[in-house]
């Protein structure tokens, strides 16, 4: 697999993170990364470790970032009070995971995304009391999407969102300021095409197709009218007035014919930005150190728009990785203590983890509030950006409400299929889903 293609898939499946899919959700496509080698067995120690202490089995995806799996194999060897042999995993991670979650031979310490199957099969445990004397130190978005009836089952180890860049030289000569609002990115998105260059890009599917890397509005078409993809009691969130006035403006977007299609690369790469294919791009935080690069200091970054100065609010996705424990772990307690040391309590750990290799926030906010990369900058006003208008996963949001709520926005937006009818489809799928999870 091609670097663009590895880099497609990592962040393919950081994105499915942003949906609260967890590790159930990414089928078995692989989640590849740098070249680093690494073990790829899976068999698990049920030995004790040196000196009598006991063994954790802790398990990694690949990441998409050279160095950290030396990181985490070194803060696994920094640990005195258990033996931690580190599994990093190139490949079909979930598949083995989940296969791995059934045996007392898988994984003591695992990462992934909570999704509720996982909690009510049990094999997951509560992790609340690892963070009772620092709750309040992670934001809202991290804690909701690792809850579940009202009990947390991960520690966010990497908190990623996305932010709208923008060129700022390319604004200023067209006399276009940074949007604010959904019909300000349309106005502005059209101001800013010419022959050579669109004003948006958003994503070859403009973004609502739910595979490979896409979807990246899935969110924002419901977030910057106030909605989610469920109430706060499991009730489909998308069939309210607003959400169906935001349809109708992300259809006008792309009837635009202002964003770009057909690009080279997709949403999740900053290429087509840095390259000047278009004006404007919808995109992750990771790919700030890239564009810096290329451009200097010629860019900002905004949430993404509210619908109108009186309906919604800006927003980005809450997106990342959190530590779990296997409920069939060989010592529960052992592999809690192990996760609050690296999660919770160590913070050098947490911010070298975060920002020395790709970039992204340290989920403490004590610790993200004093990280020099942070403080100054499109860096610091992404930080703000996240912790202001950051939209949490719901666990309770499966893979199958997922695929239908994005094959009615597809219809809607890029097909001008009936906006009521496709939602209408949907919802029948996703209260399917919701009868099976709670009856």
């Amino acid at each position: 697999m091609s670097a663009p293609e590895r880099f497609a898939e990592f962040n393919r499946r950081r994105f499915l993170q942003v949906l609260g899919l967890g590790a159930a959700a990414v089928g078995s496509a692989p989640l590849l990364s740098a070249c680093s080698g690494g073990s790829s067995g899976l068999s698990g120690d049920t030995g004790g470790g040196e000196g009598g202490k006991p063994t954790i089995n802790q398990w990694y995806h690949q990441y998409g970032e050279a160095g950290t799996q030396q990181a985490v194999e070194k803060y696994a060897k920094d640990y005195p009070d258990a033996a931690v042999k580190v599994q990093w995993t190139p490949g079909d991670y979930t598949s083995k995971l989940n296969s791995g979650l059934l045996s007392t031979s898988g994984p003591d310490v695992f990462e992934s995304g909570v999704n509720i199957d996982q909690v009510k099969s049990k094999q997951v445990v509560e992790l609340d009391d690892l963070i009772a004397d620092v709750r309040d130190d992670y934001s809202e978005a991290d804690l909701k999407s690792a809850t579940v009836d009202g009990k947390v089952y991960a520690i966010k180890m990497v908190d990623d969102m996305g932010v709208l860049y923008y060129r700022k030289s390319v604004l200023e000569k067209a006399g276009v300021q940074p949007p604010t609002t959904v019909d300000e990115l349309i106005a502005a998105s059209k101001e800013l095409s010419t022959k050579d260059q669109k004003g948006l890009f958003i994503g070859n599917d403009a973004g609502v197709t739910p595979s490979f890397g896409g979807g990246s509005l899935l969110g924002p078409i419901l977030w910057t009218v106030g909605s989610d993809f469920l109430t706060d009691d499991n009730k489909p969130g998308f069939l309210t007035d607003d959400v169906k006035q935001s349809f109708a403006k992300m259809r006008e977007l792309f009837e635009t014919k202002s964003i770009l299609l057909g690009s080279p690369t997709d949403w999740w790469d900053p290429s087509s930005f840095t390259q000047g294919l278009a004006a404007m791009q919808w995109c992750g935080l990771w790919a700030m150190p890239g564009i810096q690069k290329a451009l200097g200091d010629d860019f900002g970054v905004v949430a993404w728009p509210k619908f109108s100065s009186s309906v919604g609010t800006p927003s980005t996705f809450a997106g990342g990785w959190g530590a779990m424990v296997s409920a069939k772990a060989k010592d529960v307690e052992a592999a809690k203590a192990f996760v609050k040391w690296l999660w919770v309590d160590n913070s050098e750990a947490q911010e070298d983890f975060n920002l020395s290799y790709g970039f992204h926030i340290p989920p403490r906010k004590s610790l993200a509030a004093k990280a020099e990369k942070l403080q100054s900058g499109p860096a610091a006003d992404a930080l703000k950006i996240f912790n202001e208008s950051a939209v949490a996963a719901n666990p309770a949001w499966t893979p199958k409400m997922n695929n239908a709520y994005a094959d009615a926005a597809t219809a809607i937006v890029r097909k001008g299929g009936d906006i009521d009818s496709n939602l209408a489809t949907c919802e029948k799928a996703v209260n399917a889903e919701l009868s099976r999870l709670f009856g």
